[in-house]
Order: structure tokens, then C-alpha cells, then sequence
């Protein structure tokens, strides 16, 4: 009873553990992209997908060192056959009695051909092009990471830009409402003021839902559960703007030798190449060795029928040895003769007879009759197969080719994927200091038309003009600041390893 208890409490906690597994960790409050990386890499759906193909790629391999190893089978069998009349072609049997009996059977077999011999390369292949999809994915997920990381980042900064044109506009409708108190504006310009006071309001609430938007976004990406309010998960990294010091050449060579996509490729063609040699052993010739031992039991369900059978043979036996004796006895007289005198009592079924044939047909199930071992060595030499060989090898070798032609193809790829990253960064690098000055600029701007329209020689659209340049121009600055940062994460993604 205390087993059967125990049994029923593991029922109920294995699943309820099992469910406590799949929940999900809650995002840190405090994030880093490093953290976001480990995080997305130990969680993310479609990484851990890939990551299961390394469990199945190392049973291959060491499924591939067993082919060199026997394989062993055993088997059992129970059966019973009821009493009656059976019928083969055209012959009846009768059985007076059922029988049960029981089968083993041991096997042993071993094989060896080309394909054996090769296939620890082909699945050592196949195990490193699953270990470099695993690195792709993971510097492709790393990559996906960092850019969504820097567009949370750009949303909260245009929210600030957002906020600083709110307050411009709140100092506006002040300065409006005073001017018209005193009767220096009209009421117009008053509206005009609450008007752009409002769509910033707007715009306050709008650059938020985004920030929310994009943390969401960043969150799935990372396979992780989203808190109730994103808001309180705050990015902790910032990415300070310097002078970029890479050499193209030294970054393609980098990337030639590192990036995961190209190595991934690499692996692959390897695998396709060790395959195409696997094909070509089919040519050759193969070896196999079988062994086996067995044994069964028949057992009649009624054993007086075979103690009928013994009695009613014995009978027989009986009658035939009076016989002779009698025929013996007979010449001897005629003849004189010397015949001898069978001894017939022989032929009595005792109880010690009876008893005999009752313990040697007690069997079932394991007091076996042993079959003779047996064992066979093939040799086969394929000589004609209607070209099948032929078509999978050069099936194989236009794959392997395609692989080569595609590693090809990724390299000329990965060069024009890391010159235009390169070039990109350079761009947004100058684009940023042109940018400051646009923004240096317009802000000056926005301080003259705000002091001439506080003096009452400036009007009121000349100031709102000098706000909205100004916050284009904070805009401006805020997206070319985070192109660059996009652009060293793209060039880190072409080159295949972190850079900074």
C-alpha cells in the first residue's frame, strides 16, 4: 500500500514538475546586451532548435564507430494448437489432445562493406556542419539582439526628444498667453500655441507606446516571457560614439576566415564531399556473418494420450513378439531347431513406463530441445544493378559541386556584405558630426526667433518654425548616432565576431 501511494504521488508531482520546467524566466530589470545575448541564446525558440540537431548528429557518429560491431537479437515464443482434424493439400491429421509450446532463438550477425567503412567520416562531417549552423545561428541571434537592443535605445531617446519639444511648446503657449494678456498677440496666435502644445502631447504618448513596442519585439526575439509593465526593465547599456580604426582588408580577411554563415557552408560541402566518397564504395564488395542457436518444447495438454499411444504400441509390439515365439516354438519342434524365445513382458507398459512418458512430456516452456547451431559467411561481389550505382554517385557529385558552388557564392557574398557595412560605418560616422552641426545650428535658431519673440519683434510662427527645425534636427542627430551604432552591428555580423 505504501508502494502504491508513492507511486500515485510521482504521478501527480512528475507532471506538475515537468510544467514547472516550460515556465519561462522573467526578464531582469536591469539589462545589459550581454545579458540579453546569453539570455536569447539559452531561450530563444528558433536558436534551440538548431541547437538539437548537435544531440541527433553525435548518435550518428556513434552510431557510425558501431556499424563496426556485431549485433546481437534474441526473441520467444509461446503457442498452443487445440485438439481436432487439420487439413494440409489433401492429406487429414487428427490430434486427439491440444499442445502448447514455446520457441528462443539466438542470433548473431556482423557486417562489413564500403558504406560501413565510410561512414564515420560522412556522420563526423555531418556532426561539424551541425556545430557550424549552431554557430551561424548564434551570431545571426546575437546580431538580430544587438539591433533591437539599439532601437529601444533610439525610441527612448527620440521619447526624450519628445519631451523637449513638449516643454518648448508649454514655454510657447506661456509666452503666448502673456503676450495677449498684454495685448501684444492675438488670440489666433494663442490657439496656434495650444494646437502645438497638443501635438506634442501626442507625440509624447505616441514615442512611449513605441518604446513599449519595441521592448516587446526584443523580448519574443529572446524567447523570454514579457513582464506586465516592460517599463520597468531599463536598458543599461550605452554605446559611445568613436572613431572607427578598422582596416577594410584586415576586417575581409577576418571575415573569410570566421564568418559562421561561410563556415557553416564549408562544413557542409565537406559532408556532401565525404558522402559522394561513400557512393563510390559501392563498387565494392561486402561481407556478412550470420550465427544463430534456437530451441522449442511441444507439450500435449492431455499426456494420456500419449500413454494410450505407448500402451496401444505395445499391444502390437506384444502380439508380434507372441507371434514369433509361437512360429519359433513351432519350428523347433519340426526341426529340432535351436530359434530362441523372445522375451515379450518387454513390451509392458509398467507404471514406471507410464510415469516416464508423463515427466518427458512435461516441457513447456522452458525445458527446451536444442536445435543445432548453425553458421553462414556471404561473400557478394554487386556486379549489375540497372546503373543505380552510377546515377546515386553522380547524384552525389553534382551535390557536392552545388556545395562548392555555394561556399563560392558565400564568399563573394561575405566581401561585398563587409566592404558595404564598412563603407556604411564610415558614412554615419561623418553623417553624425554633420549632424551636429545642424543641430547646433538649429538650436541657435530657436534661441533667437524665442528672444525676439519674447521682446515682441518676432512672431509666433517664426518661433513654432524654429521649434519644429529644432526638434527635426534632434531627431536627425538621434538616428544618425544609432545608423552608425546599426552599422558596426552589421559589420560585426558580416565579419563574424564582436568588434567592440
Amino acid at each position: 500500500m505504501k508502494v502504491l501511494s508513492l507511486l500515485l504521488v510521482g504521478m501527480v508531482t512528475i507532471p506538475a514538475s515537468l510544467n514547472a520546467q516550460k515556465v519561462l524566466p522573467s526578464v531582469p530589470q536591469s539589462l545589459s546586451v550581454r545579458d540579453a545575448v546569453e539570455l536569447a541564446i539559452r531561450y530563444s525558440p528558433v536558436h534551440r532548435q538548431t541547437l538539437n540537431d548537435r544531440g541527433a548528429a553525435a548518435w550518428n557518429v556513434r552510431n557510425a564507430y558501431a556499424k563496426f560491431l556485431p549485433s546481437f537479437s534474441a526473441s520467444g515464443s509461446l503457442s498452443y494448437t487445440g485438439s481436432g482434424t487439420q487439413r494440409f493439400l489433401t492429406t487429414e491429421f487428427d490430434a486427439s489432445s491440444a499442445t502448447i509450446g514455446s520457441t528462443y532463438s539466438l542470433g548473431f550477425s556482423w557486417t562489413l562493406d564500403g558504406r560501413t567503412l565510410m561512414q564515420p567520416g560522412v556522420a563526423k562531417a555531418q556532426m561539424h556542419a551541425a556545430e557550424a549552423r549552431i554557430n551561424s545561428s548564434e551570431m545571426t541571434l546575437r546580431s538580430q539582439i544587438v539591433q533591437q537592443y539599439l532601437t529601444v535605445l533610439q525610441a527612448q531617446a527620440e521619447v526624450e526628444n519628445a519631451l523637449q519639444q513638449q516643454k518648448r511648446n508649454e514655454e510657447a503657449l506661456r509666452l503666448a498667453r502673456a503676450r495677449y494678456d498684454v495685448g501684444q498677440a492675438t488670440l489666433l496666435e494663442v490657439r496656434q500655441a495650444e494646437v502645438s502644445k497638443g501635438q506634442s502631447d501626442v507625440a509624447v504618448l505616441q514615442a512611449g507606446q513605441n518604446v513599449t513596442i519595441e521592448k516587446l519585439r526584443m523580448f519574443q526575439q529572446m524567447g523570454l516571457a514579457a513582464p506586465d509593465d516592460p517599463s520597468v526593465v531599463v536598458l543599461s547599456d550605452t554605446f559611445p560614439i568613436t572613431e572607427p580604426t578598422w582596416q577594410l582588408t584586415d576586417l575581409l580577411d577576418e571575415a573569410e576566415r570566421d564568418n559562421p554563415d561561410l563556415n557553416s557552408l564549408r562544413a557542409s560541402e565537406s559532408s556532401a564531399r565525404w558522402q559522394h566518397r561513400q557512393e563510390k564504395t559501392a563498387w565494392f564488395p561486402s561481407l556478412s556473418f550470420q550465427a544463430g542457436w534456437a530451441g522449442f518444447t511441444q507439450q500435449f495438454t492431455n499426456p494420456d494420450v500419449l500413454v494410450n499411444q505407448a500402451r496401444q504400441s505395445a499391444q502390437s509390439n506384444l502380439a508380434a513378439c507372441e507371434m514369433q515365439n509361437t512360429i519359433n516354438a513351432d519350428v523347433n519342434t519340426r526341426v529340432g531347431g535351436t530359434l530362441p524365445i523372445l522375451p515379450c513382458d518387454q513390451f509392458a507398459v509398467t507404471p514406471e513406463v507410464e510415469q516416464r512418458i508423463r515427466s518427458q512430456n512435461d516441457v513447456f516452456p522452458f525445458n527446451f530441445t536444442q536445435q543445432p547451431f548453425s553458421a553462414r559467411m556471404t561473400i557478394s561481389l554487386p556486379l549489375w544493378d540497372q546503373f543505380n550505382r552510377s546515377q546515386r554517385v553522380s547524384q552525389a557529385g553534382a551535390a557536392a559541386e552545388d556545395a562548392a558552388e555555394a561556399v563560392r557564392s558565400r564568399e563573394l557574398q561575405v566581401r561585398t556584405d563587409v566592404s558595404q557595412a564598412f563603407y556604411q560605418m564610415l558614412t554615419a560616422f561623418q553623417t553624425i558630426e554633420l549632424q551636429e552641426k545642424n543641430r547646433s545650428a538649429a538650436r541657435e535658431q530657436l534661441r533667437l526667433a524665442r528672444e525676439r519673440f519674447r521682446i515682441g519683434s518676432g512672431t509666433l510662427i517664426d518661433l513654432l518654425d524654429g521649434q519644429v527645425a529644432a526638434q527635426q534636427a534632434e531627431l536627425d542627430y538621434i538616428r544618425a548616432v544609432y545608423d552608425y551604432h546599426r552599422a558596426v552591428a552589421s559589420l560585426e555580423a558580416a565579419v563574424g565576431r564582436p568588434l567592440r
